[in-house]
């Protein structure tokens, strides 16, 4: 039998096989890399802060799905020099000390983290024009005592209502409280946020950019208006911003928020935030929610027996209920 083909025919020899080096597991160690903080993240590109000069990065490729917020420490490398048209490479995430997360609604497991590291949460609500939403307060808070994260009431437009209707519900939880007006002294809200990283969060309208330019004065926040007809305000900021105090320390402003899912939260959690009466509960039965309603809870016997404050109760528990109700008002 013949061969098709003779050693003079092209079709003889075998094609070049790819050379490709093997793939490794091992990566670079990037001991040349330096240490960031992220200010802002704008369509897939991060505004770092690295000394004092600000640098334009994207995320490497080894970090695949991880990602990067507000507020992260990162290690960069690459240009760093922060020049226009340069950018640098994350290659790294520090460890977070605190994450405030929520998910898009009470039906969605999925946690989706806002800001990192941050030790503050200043929930931002206007005393009227518009209203107060005390439910998105609630579920603000909520968010707070599972993240670890200091709350603070910040009641704005003062001069248009009087704050003591609204601090009455909140001042049994013990939840620290700062009351400002259009051109009023800030010195208490500076007092509050001096020397720590704390974000601020509320709905549009509230005036929340305005606290924002009158702490930061280079700031130039856009400001919103609150519509005539719904009552409510008009989106401006549009993606969270990490900006430095004058006198110390950080502020994190958000975009104006409307819901503030909690399908991530854990009863038991949040009422480690209280230790009295996590100390009332020991007891409880097993997936006892120490909500109203739950047999032999122990919250249920420290009022039976005088031993605790009926309006604390009430209030953890009312922050207990903002869980199952629908994320918005």
């Amino acid at each position: 039998m013949t061969h098709r083909y003779t050693d003079q025919d092209p079709e003889h020899y075998e094609r070049p096989r790819r050379r490709t080096r093997p793939r490794t597991k091992e990566r670079p160690e990037h001991t040349d890399a330096v240490d960031a903080l992220v200010l802002t993240v704008d369509r897939g590109r991060f505004t770092l802060r690295i000394g004092d000069r600000k640098v334009m990065a994207v995320k490497a490729r080894p970090l695949g799905r991880k990602g990067v917020v507000v507020g992260d420490r990162v290690r960069v490398v690459g240009d760093t020099s922060g020049e226009d048209g340069t950018l640098a490479r994350i290659v790294t995430v520090t460890p977070r000390t605190t994450v405030l997360r929520r998910s898009a609604d009470d039906d969605d497991p999925v946690e989706r983290v806002l800001v990192s590291n941050a030790e503050q949460l200043v929930v931002v609500t206007a005393l009227a024009d518009p209203e107060p939403r005390p439910r998105l307060i609630d579920r603000a808070l909520v968010a707070a005592y599972d993240s670890g994260l200091r709350p603070l009431l910040c009641l704005t437009k003062a001069d248009l209502a009087d704050p003591e209707t609204l601090l009455s519900t909140y001042r049994s939880l013990g939840v620290p409280w700062v009351v400002t007006q259009r051109g009023g002294d800030l010195s208490e809200v500076r007092e509050h946020l001096t020397g720590r990283i704390s974000v601020l969060v509320g709905h549009s309208g509230v005036g929340k950019s305005t606290l924002v330019n009158a702490l930061v004065p280079d700031a130039d926040r856009e400001v919103g208006h609150v519509n005539a007809v719904t009552g409510r305000g008009r989106h401006t900021s549009t993606s969270a911003l990490m900006l430095p105090l004058p006198g110390g320390g950080w502020i994190i402003d958000t975009p104006g928020i409307r819901s503030f899912g909690l399908a991530h939260v854990d009863p038991d959690t949040l009422i480690e935030a209280f230790p009295d009466l996590d100390e009332m509960t020991e007891e409880c039965p097993r997936g006892c929610s120490h909500g109203r309603g739950e047999p032999e809870c122990g919250l249920d016997t420290a009022l039976a027996a005088g031993t605790t404050d009926p309006d604390r109760v009430e209030s953890f528990r009312r922050l207990l209920e903002a869980r199952e109700r629908t994320p918005g008002d």
